[in-house]
């Protein structure tokens, strides 16, 4: 190692990080005879003050630092300290401006040859580490990549900011098991029957349903058909002609004076569903949830519309759209289906959401009494079951009502994935009245 090094790096012995002895510490005393230069050099030097010390502490660590710089001027100083000092730093040395110009025209001139290489693929420096490898000279470029080759991590895969809705047996989907192939015959045996025996539906729909019979499967649980087969046909086609009654008996009323609110908060409310999924965002489904948010209030005066309501159409009218698309919905162009199909989507989703509020109508009524009693009963779950938890709300005078709220408002369709909610719901619809109970204790697991 070089003088010059050498004394750099007793110089830099007062940088953060670096070990000293301490007397009374867990190193032994300091030797006198030892640090004779020390005591000598201790001798000469004015004690500080404590004000001033504290005062210049960043100047302290500047003067440690900026050595690094100043590699002409370490000679001078060492001629000056004789070498010998170890804990007391170098007077204070200016930035020596011919090495700072220089470092910076190859940083520049590294830079433009860098750009002129790889015109089309700009790099963004995400930390200080990366913008020190992009500070590369052209001669040391092809060792450069090599060793990021050879040293680099195995690439990760890109997530995507919206998981796909389909999780099943999708484009790019692996292949079914042997497993999932047993259970998706079993369900098809189930529907297939004369009489499909509910309970044993709910009982296999318990783990999730398969993609392919979770549109049948929904209907039955939900109470929208009936369990003889030969009566499906005829009630789908009578309650798809009622819905469309509905429509135009109710619809145009919506410009009407007593009913410009209700509509007027549904048309702001539909663009903020699920805003970041395209699907969701096309014209055609922004009308058909117009349609039957509107209906619904209509129907239901004591309640009317309420926020929230908006994202509990959404997995109904994603399960009944992949009955008719083979790939991921989340992109799919709803106007390349035919028009009758997209009323029998409309109008199931509209049922099948009817059926799902007239069992929690009360958390949507003045005052919302059934969301109040949810989140009080969360309150009594978890001081019984976690109260550390339950204590330190009650230290900060946090009430559960504050942050539950929504919880229980949306059914956690705004917690969670939309594919994850769908799946939820495949256990949910296996108990009676599975939406007040069921889902606090999802949200305690």
């Amino acid at each position: 190692m070089s003088e010059n090094n050498r004394q750099f790096w007793k110089r830099s012995t007062k940088l953060p990080g670096s070990i000293q002895p301490v007397y009374g510490a867990q190193h032994p005393p300091l030797d006198p005879r030892l640090n004779k230069s020390y005591i000598s050099d201790r001798s000469r030097r004015q004690p500080l003050h404590l004000k001033s010390r504290k005062a210049s502490s960043f100047h302290e660590f500047a003067r440690n630092t900026s050595d690094a710089w100043d590699i002409e001027d370490d000679d001078d100083a060492d001629d000056d300290d004789g070498g010998g000092d170890v804990l007391y730093a170098s007077p204070y040395q200016t930035l020596n401006s011919r090495v700072a110009e220089v470092t910076a025209a190859q940083v520049i001139e590294s830079h433009l040859k860098l750009r002129e290489e790889s015109p089309c693929q700009p790099s963004v420096t995400k930390s200080v580490s990366e913008d020190h490898l992009h500070r590369v000279t052209a001669d040391d470029l092809p060792q450069k990549k090599y060793l990021h080759k050879q040293q680099s991590l195995p690439l990760r895969p890109i997530i995507p900011l919206v998981a796909r809705i389909s999780d099943q047996n999708a484009s790019g989907a692996p292949p079914m098991t042997v497993r999932e192939k047993t259970r998706l015959e079993k369900f098809r045996q189930l529907l297939s029957c004369p009489n499909t025996d509910l309970d044993e539906l709910r009982k296999c729909s318990w783990p999730g349903v398969p993609r392919e019979v979770r549109p049948t499967t929904w209907r039955l649980l939900s109470g929208y058909l009936p369990a003889n087969k030969e009566r499906r046909m005829l009630t789908l086609q009578r309650k798809r002609e009622e819905y469309f009654g509905f429509i135009e008996q109710y619809y145009d009323s919506r410009n009407e004076e007593h009913h410009q609110d209700t509509y007027r908060q549904i048309h702001i409310d539909i663009p903020r569903t699920n805003p970041l999924i395209p699907l969701f965002q096309q014209a055609i489904v922004q009308e058909i949830f117009e349609r039957i948010l509107f209906i619904w209030a209509i129907r239901h005066p004591a309640s009317g519309y309420v926020q929230g309501i908006n994202d509990l159409v959404t997995p109904f009218f994603v399960v009944f759209l992949t009955e008719h698309v083979e790939e991921d919905v989340e992109n799919f162009d709803v106007a390349s289906l035919c028009q009758e199909t997209l009323r029998n989507i409309e109008a199931d989703s509209f049922w099948s959401m009817s059926k799902l509020l007239d069992g929690i109508q009360d958390n949507y009524t003045f005052a919302q009494p059934g969301i109040q009693k949810k989140v009080k009963a969360l309150e009594e779950l978890v001081s019984r079951i976690d109260e550390q938890v339950h204590n330190h709300f009650r230290k900060y005078e946090v009430e559960y009502l504050q942050f539950a709220f929504r919880w229980m408002n949306n059914l956690l369709m705004r917690e969670l994935p939309l594919r994850c909610t769908i799946r939820l719901w495949d256990t949910y619809q296996n108990l009676k009245g599975f939406l007040i109970s069921t889902s606090m204790f999802v949200l305690l697991s």
